[in-house]
This record gives C-alpha cells, sequence and structure tokens, in this order.
C-alpha cells in the first residue's frame, strides 16, 4: 500500500492567553502560521498541508492564509481538535498524519525524515520525538491511531490535549518514541508561543536568523538561546522540564550527531 503523509494543522483565534497566536506577527508580514506552512513545504515527504480550522466567524482569517499558500482546509468542532486532525487526514486522503501545533515555529526539522522511514519500517501507529526544547517536538500517527483514540478517548482526549489517550493507554498502539543526543535533550528551554513573554523570544529568534528561515536547525536555536539567558530568562517561569512521552524508554536517534 502507498503510504501518503499529511500534515495536519489545527488553527483557532481564541486563546486566554494571547489571542490568535498562530496569526501573530514573527517577520515584518511572516506569521507563526506562515512559518510552519513554509517550513513543511520544503519536505517532499509531506504529500499535503490541511489546516483544521475551528469553526465561528472569529477564524475566518485562516481560510485566508489556506488560500494564500494554496494549501486545504477543513472546519471543524471548536472543541474536538483530535476531530479535526482526523477531518484533515480524510481531506488529504491519509494513512498517516504529520502533527505539530500552531503556536510553535519551529520544529525539530533534522529528525523528521528519519523518523518517517521508521515509522514505516517498524509498523508503528505512533512515532514521536521527545526531550527537545518545548515546541520543537512533532508526532506522525497512522489515520487508524487517530481514530482509535477518539473512539475509545473522553471529552479531554479529543481536546487541544490529542495525544492524551495514546499516553494513558500506550499498550493499545505500537509506539516509537525518540530522543536527540544528549545536548539537543534541553526540557530547559522553551520555543512556543502561549504568552506575550514566548512571543517576544520567538521575534528574537526569527530577527537573528531571518536569512535561514524558514528552516532553521535544532542546535542552532538551542546555542542562540544559552547566548542569550535576558530572553531566555523571560520564559523561565513557564518551562514544563518533563518528557511528555515519558512513560515509554525512548530510543536514541541515529541521524547525524548535531553539532
Amino acid at each position: 500500500m502507498t503510504r501518503r503523509l499529511v500534515a495536519a494543522l489545527a488553527c483557532r483565534a481564541n486563546g486566554s492567553r494571547l489571542f490568535g497566536k498562530p496569526l501573530q506577527n514573527l517577520l515584518d508580514e511572516t506569521t507563526i502560521l506562515d512559518q510552519i506552512i513554509e517550513a513543511i513545504k520544503r519536505f517532499e515527504i509531506v504529500d499535503e498541508i490541511v489546516l483544521g480550522i475551528s469553526e465561528g466567524v472569529v477564524n475566518h482569517p485562516f481560510m485566508d492564509v489556506a488560500h494564500a499558500h494554496g494549501v486545504s482546509y477543513i472546519l471543524g468542532d471548536p472543541q474536538d481538535v483530535l476531530m479535526r486532525l482526523i477531518q484533515c487526514a480524510r481531506m488529504g486522503r491519509a494513512t498517516d498524519v504529520f502533527r505539530v501545533t500552531t503556536e510553535c515555529p519551529w520544529f525539530a526539522q533534522e529528525m523528521l525524515p528519519s523518523l518517517w522511514r521508521e515509522h514505516l519500517e517498524s509498523g508503528n501507529d505512533i512515532t514521536v520525538c521527545d526531550r527537545l526544547p518545548e515546541g520543537l517536538a512533532f508526532e506522525i500517527y497512522t489515520h487508524d491511531a487517530l481514530q482509535l483514540a477518539h473512539d475509545r478517548g473522553t471529552s479531554r482526549d479529543r481536546s487541544e490535549f490529542c495525544s492524551n489517550y495514546p499516553r494513558t493507554h500506550p499498550s493499545e498502539f505500537k509506539v516509537g518514541v525518540f530522543v536527540p543526543p544528549p545536548k539537543w535533550q534541553r526540557l530547559d528551554l522553551r520555543v512556543t508561543v502561549d504568552y506575550p513573554e514566548d512571543l517576544i523570544v520567538a521575534r528574537a529568534i526569527a530577527t537573528h536568523f531571518r536569512d535561514a528561515l524558514p528552516l532553521l536547525s535544532t542546535g542552532a536555536i538551542i546555542e542562540f538561546l544559552d547566548s542569550r539567558p535576558d530572553i531566555k530568562d523571560l520564559v523561565a517561569q513557564f518551562v514544563h522540564p518533563e518528557p511528555t512521552w515519558g512513560m515509554i524508554d525512548p530510543q536514541i536517534w541515529t541521524g547525524d550527531d548535531p553539532a
């Protein structure tokens, strides 16, 4: 069977801590969501990008983003984020789904090709990376795994915490968890945008690496943050230094050793 990997990006404007996070500008007219879409487009292994837009007039600007980038979209239930991912999979005729959250401008792009190969060769239901700076991890699910999580999960499992059911019922899925070499295992760092302070950090990274975007190496992000304790300190109070998939023994990613 030919496998088809579709990037499903759940989008909504409402947020109690920072409104319209994916639509916040990083650089000039480049938003967080623009950055994510353009980065994913650099990977031929991703067959299609579909935005899973929450219903409601306030979210209509995301349709404009989809049109501007020439990508597909669906409109779905505001609370049932997991179903929106499934709808994205259906729209893109996906066998598998690449998931990053749309408040995270960057992901560990060096790890994606090899983890996709591992996902296929091992017959995994779910393949993820973990123990990276918060915001750089990504997840790959089979369409069937998403549907199973939705069928068996609760309303909380179907919310923005859509990996919750597999993480609390790991025996029901074949999961591969990969961690990078130690120098990238930096749970003390944060590169996601949930608070205004996070946006300051993301804009500082984007400005410093303007000419390298949309792809930005994990090592470069870490090195930059270590060189700027002033901006690291801005978000230190929001850091969650726990691995997301800590309930499963990880494997060391065998890609090139980070410089």
